[in-house]
C-alpha cells in the first residue's frame, strides 16, 4: 500500500517542481495579459457656428370652425340622414323630425291669410260708397299682415323639422336616436361638425422667454428670423409632413401660467390632425452667430445638473458641466461649459464611465 501511495503522489510533486510552466518561477504570461481593451466610443470635435433657434413648444390641435347641430323646433326624431364620422356639406339634411303638427299649422295659417285677404278686399270695395270707415279698412289691412306673419312663422317651423348642416366639415356621432323627443324647452344638441382642413394649432411660450429673446435681438446678440415655416411633432415623435404658418400672438399673458398663446395654421389633407391632439411645435424665432451646439443625446443629467462627456488628452472620459440654452433644430445651444475644440463623446456614453480609458473613433455620420 505504501508503494501504491508513493506512485500516486509522485506526479503531483513533479507538477509543482521548479521546471513547471505554471509555477510561480516559470516563464508564464506577463501581468495584465488577460485585461479587457478600452471601450470604443464615437466622438466629434466641438465647434462654433451660426444656429437658428427653434424652441419646442407644447400645443393642441383645434378645428378652424366647429358648429353644434341643434333642433330648432320640438318634435320626435323620425330618421337620421347621415353616416357618423363622414364629411358633410353646408345645408345637407341631417335629421328628419315628425312634421305633421307643423304641416297642419301651416295649412291653417294659409287659410287664415286667404280669409283676411277676402275681408280686406270687401271692406276696400265698400269704402268709396261710405259703407265702411277708413279705420275698418286699416284694421283689415293690419289683420292681413298679422296673418301673413303667422304663416311665415308656420312655414319656418315646418322647414325646421328637417335639420340641416350649418357648415361643411366632418360630423361626429349622433347624440340622439330615432324616436327621441327633442327641442322641448331648449334647442337639443344633435351632433357636432368640425372643419378639419385646414386646422389650427394653439401653443404657448413663456413670456420670460419672449422678453429674453426680444432683449437679445435688441442688443444685437440675436437676429430675428423672417421664416414663418413651422414644424410639428406628433404624439408618437414623428415629424408632421406639412409645414404651417404663424397667424397671431395673443395680446395678454395668462396670469396662471405666465405664458402667451400663439396660433398657427396647418394643412390637413389626410385628416391626420384631430382636434384635441397634443403636439409639439418647432418655431424658428432667431439666428445666433458663433455659438456652440451639440446633439441632444450627448447632454446627460445627474445629481449636480446637466453635463456632457469629453475625452481628455490621456484618452480618459471626463464629465463637463454645461448650461443648456435654446433648441437649434435637433441640437442644444450650450451657453456655458464648452468653448469649442473639445472632443465630445456622441455614441457609447454608457460604456464610458467618468475616469475610464476609452478608445475614441470619429463618428460615422455627422451629429
Amino acid at each position: 500500500m505504501k508503494r501504491l501511495a508513493l506512485l500516486i503522489l509522485l506526479p503531483l510533486f513533479t507538477a509543482c517542481g521548479p521546471d513547471s510552466k505554471n509555477g510561480p518561477s516559470g516563464a508564464g504570461g506577463a501581468p495584465g495579459a488577460g485585461a479587457m481593451p478600452p471601450p470604443e466610443v464615437e466622438v466629434i470635435q466641438v465647434s462654433r457656428s451660426s444656429a437658428t433657434l427653434t424652441p419646442e413648444l407644447p400645443g393642441r390641435v383645434a378645428a378652424v370652425r366647429a358648429a353644434e347641430v341643434r333642433a330648432r323646433v320640438e318634435g320626435i326624431v323620425e330618421k337620421r340622414l347621415f353616416e357618423e364620422g363622414s364629411d358633410v356639406r353646408a345645408g345637407q339634411p341631417l335629421f328628419k323630425l315628425d312634421n305633421r303638427t307643423y304641416r297642419t299649422a301651416a295649412q291653417a295659417a294659409e287659410a287664415d291669410v286667404e280669409l283676411k285677404r277676402i275681408t280686406l278686399g270687401r271692406v276696400e270695395s265698400l269704402l268709396p260708397i261710405k259703407a265702411v270707415s277708413q279705420l275698418e279698412v286699416d284694421t283689415a289691412r293690419a289683420a292681413l299682415k298679422q296673418s301673413q306673419a303667422a304663416l311665415a312663422r308656420a312655414r319656418l317651423d315646418l322647414e325646421n323639422t328637417t335639420v340641416p348642416a350649418p357648415i361643411s366639415g366632418r360630423i361626429g356621432r349622433a347624440l340622439v336616436t330615432e324616436g327621441a323627443l327633442v327641442g322641448r324647452g331648449d334647442a337639443t344638441l344633435l351632433a357636432t361638425i368640425e372643419q378639419l382642413e385646414p386646422v389650427y394649432v394653439l401653443f404657448t411660450q413663456p413670456n420670460a422667454e419672449v422678453l429674453r429673446l426680444k432683449a437679445a435681438i435688441a442688443a444685437g446678440t440675436l437676429k430675428a428670423t423672417a421664416s414663418r415655416n413651422i414644424e410639428l411633432m406628433l404624439e408618437n415623435g414623428a415629424v408632421y409632413p406639412h409645414k404651417g404658418r404663424l397667424l397671431m400672438s395673443d395680446l395678454t399673458v395668462d396670469p396662471t401660467t405666465g405664458a402667451i398663446t400663439l396660433k398657427a395654421e396647418f394643412p390637413n389633407p389626410a385628416r391626420l390632425l384631430l382636434p384635441g391632439t397634443f403636439v409639439r411645435v418647432k418655431l424658428s424665432q432667431a439666428v445666433a452667430d458663433n455659438v456652440v451646439t451639440v446633439p441632444q443625446k450627448t447632454v446627460l443629467s445627474g445629481p449636480q445638473g446637466q453635463y456632457v462627456l469629453l475625452v481628455g488628452p490621456d484618452n480618459k472620459s471626463m464629465p463637463r458641466p454645461v448650461k443648456v440654452g435654446a433648441m437649434a433644430g435637433d441640437r442644444f445651444v450650450i451657453e456655458d461649459g464648452l468653448s469649442g475644440g473639445e472632443t465630445l463623446i456622441v455614441d457609447g456614453v454608457q460604456k464610458a464611465r467618468p475616469g475610464t480609458v476609452v478608445k475614441p473613433v470619429p463618428a460615422k455620420q455627422a451629429n
